[in-house]
Order: structure tokens, then sequence, then C-alpha cells
């Protein structure tokens, strides 16, 4: 199996939600202690934290989880300064990819992770997506081959610019996990899919 570890970007000022999204609530843990415990009990060889606005809050929030803690200074450049951060952290660490997770993508479990290292051991795609009814979701794996020029993209363009540059050359599996799809990012999100357990289907 090829070695994928796991980066939670965790740094943003969460300005639409109006407090920490780390610490909003799911499954009776907050989004960070979710998605850092389905990394952590899944294939990915190693699970590390990128934290910048109101770190110090959440680590306070969050004891033990500050061994996996990166800090990025630069967080208010956007989501791919802290991935940057910790590929910069990895390097060295003989990885085959990363799987960034988004903390306001907190619907994710160890089974969807395992199933996305799985297909990416399993073919040489450079990128590999979940589908939800063939809409992709998150979270994504780079291969290592990409690490390089993720660490050179634009900052303020994020690494959509490379996905995009490697559109044909993506592998999609396709999975039973609509929260893939599901960014909460706003208060109106967070009422409706965590805390009414609304699904897209309105169900």
């Amino acid at each position: 199996m090829k070695r994928v570890a796991g980066l939670i970007l965790a740094a943003g000022k969460s300005e639409r939600m109006g407090s920490p999204k780390p610490l909003l609530r799911i499954y009776g843990r907050t989004f960070l202690e979710h998605i850092a415990s389905e990394a952590q009990q899944s294939n990915l060889t190693e699970v590390k934290i990128v934290l910048g606005f109101r770190a110090e809050l959440i680590l306070e929030r969050l004891p033990q989880l500050r061994q996996y803690v990166i800090i990025n200074p630069k967080y208010e450049k956007g989501q791919l300064s802290s991935l940057i951060s910790g590929l910069k952290t990895l390097e060295g660490a003989s990885l085959d990819g990363v799987m960034p997770f988004l903390v306001d993508h907190p619907f994710v479990n160890r089974q969807l992770i395992n199933q996305l290292v799985d297909s990416f051991s399993n073919h040489d795609n450079p990128i590999v997506t979940p589908t939800y009814r063939k809409k992709r979701g998150h979270p994504l794996i780079f291969g290592d081959e990409l690490f390089p020029e993720l660490l050179n993209a634009p900052v303020d363009q994020g690494a959509q610019v490379v996905v995009r540059k490697y559109q044909d050359k993506i592998l999609h599996v396709e999975t039973d996990e609509a929260g893939i799809l599901l960014d909460i990012d706003t208060p109106k999100a967070y009422q409706e899919y965590v805390l009414n357990r609304r699904t897209l289907n309105g169900d």
C-alpha cells in the first residue's frame, strides 16, 4: 500500500461562520476531533493538523491534539498556504501522496479514507477524488509527483490550479457518501446539515 499522509487544514478565519469552525460540534465531538480521529484510525501513514487563526484557543480546548499541530503564520493567505506549510513539514517523510482534509467538510470517516487510499495505491493517477452521483467532493489525494507544483502554485489561486492542469488524469472514486459534497461554512449550513441532520435529498 502506498504511503499517504493526512493534512487537516484548519487555519482559516471562519469569517462566514462567525466562530472557529474547528470547534463546531458533530457526532458529539468537535469537527477537528472527528476528522483527526477518523484519519488516525485509517490507513494513512501519519496525520498532521495545520492551525493558524485562534490556534491557542483551539489548543486550549483540544490539548490532546497539540502533538500533531503545525502552525501556519501565513494563514491569511488562504488554504493553499496551509497545505504548503504541511508539505514542508512532511519533507523527507518518503511519502507517495498527501490527503488534505478541509475542516469545513467534516463528513469523513475511516472507511471512505481507506477506500481512497486503496484506489490511489492500485492506480498511477496523480490525483484521486471521491464522487457522489458523479459529483466531485473531498478529500482528494495528491501524488508526490505533484508536491513541487503545489509548493510553487500561486497562493491566491489555491490547489485548484493543479487540479485543473491534471483534469484528464484524475481518478474518480464513486462512493455512497453524500457528505463528501457538504461544505459547512455558514451558520445556515451548520443548522441544516449538522444540527437538523438534513440530507442532500432533503430527507
